[in-house]
């Protein structure tokens, strides 16, 4: 009996699994509060130039734009009757004594700390450092979680994420508040991490695309969730206490969800993975199946996995074999489209001149008929194709925003929308299609590249948003293009529908069309499995 059996003989579906899920799922509605929290935090309202303290009594005159609009960063040099020469009367200068907000929208960090003009590339900024603290946590706590465990980083990246988001609300300037962000990335790479990885190792196979994409659903609620807090909490700062609070109680119930099994035997803690796999039994029901098994049995399903694992992988064996070069490069590839094009639609729900609030319900309920869609498309059309279609007809949709014009908004919210659900379809097929696709012995070193492709990526899309100042349909272009490069390296993929995890490097040259069969090479003695889901540093940060 191999061990994927051995624990599914006691650990298939019952209550069990569902506590786990609502254990890991409840915390994801923070994450998505989290990730899409400046679309609120750091709106940016209509604004115009303050008159300077000794301007005449009676309306202020600007200038106005080329759209007949008054100036945001322009002011006149002097009133327009002023008794001056022409020329001199209609001389403009910056900003000097700040601007004047609308009062029909909420307070923000743009409000605040004046990002606007010459300083809105700031507010870009912060959200740039936010995704960078996902990268560099998924770097930190990826070697961290093979030392010292699954659990112990979900919770301390609960804590974190909770203190430091509660701490953001008491910033005193704009640098604390981006440092304070940067933390909160930086322990929602830990969450995510954990999470995927616990998914993975407890559910039985059977059910790990369902689970997958029922976590995704929580990630979807959040979406729900928090239009309707922004709408009621106007003021940024009491909005961001809201979503940090509760992270606490996730802290507290984080001590209910077990370790992995697979970790602890692999980690010379066998008697005390036996004694949580019989309660998980005793759980289910199956308290007899429980008690059958010896610690023996336990350490006899693992033993080839022990016997190997001192052997130490590494980033360069992702690139050793032809075939895993290929997978490595394409996944690469469509893991920083997807983050890429995702976050740029995500974060730019401003530009669409659509009621805020409506539009992030809009945005979040795509999900629910997007990931419905990606489970059925996975389990009878495959892996290969969805992940192909999914970004093919993301990268299609934003590329037709550019010949739409800005007035017929309808359409063109239309279009985010649809691409939106197909980016959130395609982060939910790259989570189970990564994990198949690896071998164990590397499974979380290349998860851990791919993580660090999608958060380059959605770390990049806020700074290529600024490019919009040069020309309005470039970000477009950028998006969309990178998203249908994604779609073509996917063609290169090997399919994984009904196909065995590989175990080793030489299982995954199986999968290759051109496999021949293997030569005696000395090299490929350390084709041997070792540690399961081993980590190099690098792994699996949100949607």
């Amino acid at each position: 009996m191999t061990f994927t059996k051995l624990v599914d003989s006691v650990n298939s579906k019952g209550p069990f699994q569902f506590l786990l899920m609502v254990l890991m799922g409840f915390p994801i509605l923070g994450l998505a509060n989290h990730n899409l929290l400046q679309i609120f935090t750091a709106a940016t309202p209509a604004h115009h130039c303050r008159p300077p303290p000794n301007a005449s009594a009676g309306p202020w005159v600007l200038p106005t734009g080329l759209n007949g609009k008054p100036e945001p960063c322009l002011r006149f040099v002097s009133p327009p009757n002023a008794s001056l020469p022409n020329d001199t009367r209609r001389a403009t200068e910056p900003c000097l004594d700040g601007w004047a907000y609308s009062i029909g929208i909420s307070d923000s960090i743009v409000t605040e700390w004046n990002l606007v003009c010459k300083s809105n590339k700031l507010k870009e900024m912060s959200q740039s450092m936010f995704m960078a603290g996902t990268l560099i946590g998924g770097i930190v706590l990826g070697g961290l979680s093979d030392r010292f465990g699954r659990k112990p980083i979900l919770s301390c990246s609960y804590l974190l994420l909770a203190a430091s988001g509660s701490s953001a609300a008491f910033s005193p300037s704009f640098p604390v508040y981006t440092a304070l962000r940067f933390l909160s990335g930086f322990s929602i790479a830990g969450i995510t991490l954990s999470t995927v990885i616990l998914n993975v190792e407890w559910m039985p196979t059977r059910l790990r695309a369902i689970t997958t994409v029922g976590l995704g659903y929580f990630y979807t609620l959040g979406q729900f969730i928090l239009p309707g807090l922004a709408y009621v909490i106007r003021q940024w700062r009491w909005l961001q206490l809201t979503v940090s609070v509760p992270l606490f109680a996730s802290f507290l119930s984080s001590w209910w969800i077990p370790e992995s099994i697979r970790w602890m035997v692999l980690s010379g803690k066998s008697l005390k993975a036996l004694k949580i796999l019989r309660w998980v039994a005793a759980f289910n029901g199956k308290k007899e199946e429980g008690e059958k098994l010896s610690l023996e049995e336990l350490k006899l399903t693992l033993q080839k996995e022990i016997s190997l694992a001192k052997a130490k992988y590494s980033v360069a064996d992702l690139f050793r074999t032809p075939v895993l070069r290929r997978v490595t490069f394409c996944l690469s590839l469509a893991w920083f489209a997807t983050g890429f094009a995702y976050y740029s639609l995500a974060m730019g729900v401003e530009e669409f001149g659509v009621n805020l609030y409506i539009l992030q319900l809009i945005f979040g309920g795509v999900d629910i008929p997007a990931k419905f869609i990606t489970v059925v498309s996975m389990s009878y059309l495959g892996r290969h194709t969805t992940e192909v279609m999914t970004l093919v007809l993301a990268g299609g949709s934003i590329l037709s925003l550019i010949f739409v014009p800005a007035d017929l908004q309808i359409l063109r919210t239309v279009l985010a929308v649809f691409g939106k659900g197909c980016l959130s379809s395609s982060f939910s097929c790259l989570f189970l299609y990564t994990s198949e696709l690896y071998p164990t012995v590397i499974r979380q070193t290349g998860m851990g590249v791919s993580n660090l492709l999608t958060r380059l990526g959605s770390m990049t899309a806020p700074l290529v948003r600024i490019t919009g100042e040069v020309h309005p349909f470039i970000p477009n272009v950028i998006f969309g293009t990178v998203a249908i490069l994604g779609s073509g390296a996917s063609l290169f993929l090997p399919e994984t529908l009904n196909q065995p995890l590989p175990e080793t490097i030489k299982d995954m040259e199986k999968w290759s069309p051109r496999a021949k069969e293997p030569k005696q090479d000395p090299e490929a003695e350390k084709d041997s499995p070792r540690i399961p889901l081993q980590a190099c540093g690098l792994d699996l940060g949100p949607s």
